[in-house]
């Protein structure tokens, strides 16, 4: 009974054994398999997921991005700068606005507003200017990390009046100090991408994150090498500047001046301009920003769910052409030619389409509005 006894637990032993190493070798080969998706919309999406990443950053960042212009009776100087909190502040270089008489912003809608100053260092290249209309936006967060050599980066401004343009590369260097100007610069970032004319007083965007780390100040002449504040160094400076300002004490000049003062030339070329961010916007879906753009009259006739609906289905398009003309009664037409690419509800296949859009543009309260959008024949 005894020698039973002992064969049987032997038995159990040896079965238990073999279960436990048949498991560890159907784990070992499933381990050792590829796993494969056959599913094109899931590989699409794996392929195409980095250059989405990086548009949606850049599209996000934009929007943050103001182009600013300080007149005098001499000049007209254009930089750049970045909203920086709820209060409608802006973070720019004291250069872009020091000698100003009268300053005006430019947003990535191209709406234009009246701004003033809150705070401008005599030593380091930092300014802080407001803009009451802008309160309550949607600023991009701050970094107070110092970046490192390596770290990847973009660089946003508006370069020789050429607005929201984008360049990117590394931090090339770090804890560079000198003079431009009259202005110090201490422990500042090296940047391979271009500063240039006008992008002075934009944003550094750190790459991974999407936070500013910096504020881009002079570049070289030939344009190989940038410099940007770091965030880092000026934030107690720009906060207390930001608390100890009240609107009812600033100095903002008039609208109607800027406005009256806008050429031909000009208004052709923000209507290129707003029709294109109107795609842009479409494209990353970004609804929100598209439909902000219409006049009263298309928004009274079309809700923003029914907008959003009409739009939905394109998964990409790309712009072919834009050309614009001035009409009658200061509106203006802007056309353009666009490869949309849809998809409809539960099918995988897209279709491609070219089209051509007619859009009119004219001004309500000082502000360029798409006022009416009509479907050509191509």
């Amino acid at each position: 009974m005894k020698q039973r006894s002992i064969i049987a637990i032997a038995l159990s032993i040896t079965s238990l054994l073999l279960g436990i190493f048949i498991m560890i070798k159907m784990y070992s080969d499933w381990k050792a398999d590829e796993l494969t998706v056959n599913q094109p919309v899931i590989n699409l999406i794996q392929e195409n997921s980095g250059s989405l990443d990086l548009k949606s950053i850049i599209h996000e960042a934009e929007k943050s991005v103001i182009q600013i212009e300080g007149h005098n009776e001499h000049q007209t100087i254009t930089g750049s700068g970045f909203l920086y909190n709820d209060k409608g502040d802006i973070i720019t270089n004291a250069h872009v606005i020091e000698h100003a008489e009268a300053i005006y912003v430019k947003t990535a809608n191209a709406r234009f507003y009246p701004a003033a100053v809150i705070g401008i260092s005599e030593v380091t290249d930092i300014a802080v200017i407001r803009v009451p209309q802008l309160a309550n936006g949607d600023p991009l967060p701050l970094s107070e990390e110092v970046a490192e050599i390596g770290d990847e980066v973009i660089a946003l401004g508006s370069p020789h009046g050429f607005q929201n343009t984008v360049t990117l590369g590394i931090i090339s260097g770090t804890e560079r100090n000198f003079e431009v100007d009259g202005y110090n610069y201490s422990d500042a970032y090296q940047i391979s991408a271009q500063i240039t004319h006008g992008n002075s007083g934009g944003p550094l965007i750190h790459r991974e994150t999407g936070e500013i780390i910096g504020i881009n100040s002079v570049g070289t002449q030939d344009g190989l090498i940038g410099f940007s504040i770091p965030v880092h160094e000026v934030i107690d400076e720009v906060k207390e500047w930001s608390n100890q300002a009240k609107n009812d004490e600033l100095n903002f000049a008039s609208i109607t001046d800027i406005v009256n003062t806008i050429n031909e030339e000009q208004g052709l070329e923000d209507a290129i301009y707003l029709t294109e961010y109107f795609w842009d916007s479409i494209a990353i879906r970004d609804y929100i920003s598209a439909y902000s753009l219409l006049g009263s009259g298309l928004q009274q006739s079309a809700s923003y769910s029914d907008f959003r609906n009409r739009y939905i289905h394109i998964v990409d398009l790309r712009i072919k052409d834009t050309d614009s003309e001035l009409l009658d009664n200061n509106q203006i037409q802007s056309t353009i030619e666009v490869d949309i690419i849809k998809r409809e509800d539960n099918q995988e296949d897209e279709l491609t389409t070219s089209k051509s859009f007619q859009f009119t543009f004219s001004y309500e309260n000082d502000q360029l509005k798409i006022t009416n959008i009509k479907e050509i024949s191509n």
